[in-house]
């Protein structure tokens, strides 16, 4: 360890990477079991990122939580005696509390990852400082005020993910018009919220919200709700919405939200062209995310950029050599999931084509998408429109979970199951799943459209009995006209 001016130092490994979320981590532990020295530098005191600290984590703990308050309230059905139904409620700082207890478990779980796996930790913000001797360069500066001068001799990783964005005219306060990152912790129940936007955020936050007790309102600009998903399954969630009370505005713009001394006054422009105004205790900004390089310094060493992301290639290389970049920060000129799942398999594959291994591209069309909204939504594939779009002519084949008698048990017969193919070659496109345990559903799926099985092939394989896996089963056996139970 070399001293390279005052208070900077000068240290050397193989892999630097900038940001410790579900991208970057991964990338670190993959690159250190392949033999490199690898150095991490994150910012926040925690190691994880957004998925793990405000995100996938917390937010499905909170959905859990919602999970066991509808079975308490619904003791007498269930059998169960010794609860009062009508009064059960929930506890906000008993779940808050078991929620971090659950999120600084798998912090912690990172951190050993990192001891066992020699990884360095840097604890502060980094800065691309460009070629130093002929080698790419990271200034640290670390929370104690020191700075650091890392260089990497095979690839410097960015990692830096996204954060929530609002739009024009509209101000987060963080107060009473919030992001996702206040709303994982909201210590009370609003008694009112608006929720702007439908994405899988959105809705989530909304199932949350309402289980808890809230009055809920989704507002979407666009004319249906996850407007990624397939047109039946946006039906099936709405009907559902409404069917538990939360109200649904589609088609509708907030064109103004001004923050007051009860709550939040906003101005909606619907798709009729009329205008209103509502009132609510809090509004949810929930939107989208942009990219985090402010600070990076990514144009000084000249990377190519686009509207903030970092232009990269199929095997994440950027224009500028030893740097590449991965995760939610990046652009391929085309739709790039957010998504920690994403973001952690392109941390391997990256790791993997530094450490001098032979790697292919990611199939993005073979990403599942998961929402974890009640009831679950998990897809995979081309949705029945997207199908038709590229010329495909299809087949359809459809089973409800209220058809299947383990549903029936679990007391959740909501959604179905919805398989698209190919007529001529039988090949199965995508697969679209609302309903109980959607999110897990949809993993044999994804092993489907991997290795191109053909409908006839998912009819042949045997779903245990009973499972809600049998909804897969009944839909390839409905689109070749022949479900069994329906």
């Amino acid at each position: 360890m070399a001293t390279v001016g005052k208070g900077v130092m000068a240290n050397e490994y193989d892999v630097v990477v900038v940001g410790a979320g579900t991208g970057g981590y991964v990338a670190a532990i993959r690159a250190a079991q392949l033999g490199l020295k690898v150095a991490v530098v994150e910012k926040q005191q925690t190691l994880g990122g957004t998925c793990l600290i405000w995100g996938c984590i917390p937010t499905k703990a909170l959905l859990e939580h919602a999970h066991a308050l509808k079975v308490a309230q619904s003791a007498r059905e269930w059998g169960l005696t010794g609860i009062d139904g009508a009064g059960v409620g929930i506890d906000m700082v008993a779940v808050h509390a078991r929620k971090d207890k659950m999120v600084s478990g798998l912090t912690g779980g990172i951190e050993m990852l990192f001891k066992k796996n020699k990884i360095e930790w840097l604890k502060g913000t980094a800065r691309l400082a460009g070629l130093q001797g002929g080698q790419q360069g990271v200034e640290v500066t670390l929370h104690d005020g020191t700075r650091q001068s890392l260089t990497a001799t095979h690839e410097i990783i960015v990692a830096t993910g996204s954060a929530p964005r609002s739009v024009p005219g509209i101000a987060v306060d963080r107060k009473t018009i919030i992001f996702s990152d206040e709303a994982i912790h909201l210590p009370y129940v609003p008694k009112s919220i608006a929720i702007m936007g439908s994405g899988a955020v959105g809705v989530e936050f909304a199932s949350i919200f309402k289980s808890y007790g809230s009055e809920v309102t989704v507002i979407e600009l666009l004319p249906r709700l996850v407007p990624g998903e397939d047109e039946a399954v946006s039906a099936e969630l709405e009907r559902t919405f409404k069917k538990r009370g939360i109200k649904v505005m589609t088609g509708t713009k907030v064109t103004s939200a001004r923050s007051g001394a009860r709550g939040v006054d906003l101005d909606v422009l619907g798709a009729d062209a009329k205008s209103q105004q509502l009132s609510y205790d809090l509004l949810l900004v929930a939107t989208g995310r942009g990219p985090v390089t402010e600070g990076l310094g990514a144009e000084a060493v000249g990377l190519t950029m686009d509207r903030g992301y970092v232009v990269v290639d199929s095997l994440f290389k950027t224009n500028v050599p030893g740097i590449s970049a991965i995760g939610d920060v990046i652009t391929m000129g085309g739709p790039h999931y957010q998504l920690a799942h994403v973001s952690s398999m392109e941390g391997i594959l990256l790791a993997e084509r530094i450490a001098g291994h032979a790697v292919q591209p990611i199939n993005y069309d073979h990403v599942p998408r998961c929402t974890y909204t009640e009831p679950e939504i998990g897809s995979v594939g081309l949705t029945e429109a997207q199908a038709k779009e590229q010329g495909h002519e299809v087949r359809i084949g459809t089973f409800p979970f209220r058809a299947l008698a383990r549903a029936r048990m679990a007391g959740d017969t909501d959604g179905f199951v919805k398989i698209v193919a190919d007529k001529k070659y039988d090949e199965i496109l995508g697969v679209h799943i609302i309903g109980p345990r959607a999110t897990e559903l949809i993993a044999e799926a994804v092993m489907a459209l991997r290795m191109e099985v053909t409908v006839e092939e998912l009819i042949k394989t045997i779903h245990a009995h009973p499972t809600m896996s049998e909804a897969v089963g009944e839909a390839a056996h409905a689109a070749h006209g022949a479900a069994i139970h329906l």
